[in-house]
């Protein structure tokens, strides 16, 4: 359930972006995937599609029609916001740097960081005390 408190604040974010809800054209689909019978009889699947700029939303994160309308705005200001402003969401930017840390490093970047690795414990190991020779 989205408090009314949520639903002021995305107001005054569509507000603020110009974003008129008469251009906003809202239908209710039924769902995909898992869910079984309850998905495929009811629809609660959110379509937005925003007329002036072309943007396309579908919304079933939830069960429930009016909190995947909540959704559906929600991504639609984020998808706006990116477009216009030219950044990336904090959410987007988390994803990409998740992608980023999972990415394998190449052969020659390993080996390469490998070499690194040896010279410094080569020179870590001159710095201990010095032994005298038998």
């Amino acid at each position: 359930m989205i408090t009314p408190e949520k639903w002021e604040k995305l107001h005054e974010r569509l507000v603020k972006l110009e974003i008129m809800e008469a251009d906003m054209e809202e239908r209710f689909i039924r769902g995909s995937g898992k869910g079984g019978q309850k998905i495929n009889k009811t629809s609660s699947c959110v379509q937005l599609m925003h007329a002036p700029s072309g943007i396309e939303i579908r919304c079933q994160k939830t069960r429930s029609q009016a909190d995947n309308r909540y959704w559906a705005r929600q991504d639609l200001c984020e998808r706006i916001e990116e477009k216009v402003l030219g950044e990336k969401s904090a959410k987007q930017q988390v994803i990409e740097k998740i992608r980023r840390q999972k990415r394998r490093r190449s052969r020659r970047a390993k080996a390469r960081m490998l070499d690194g690795k040896t010279k410094q414990g080569k020179k870590k190991r001159l710095r201990g005390p010095v032994r005298p020779e038998d």
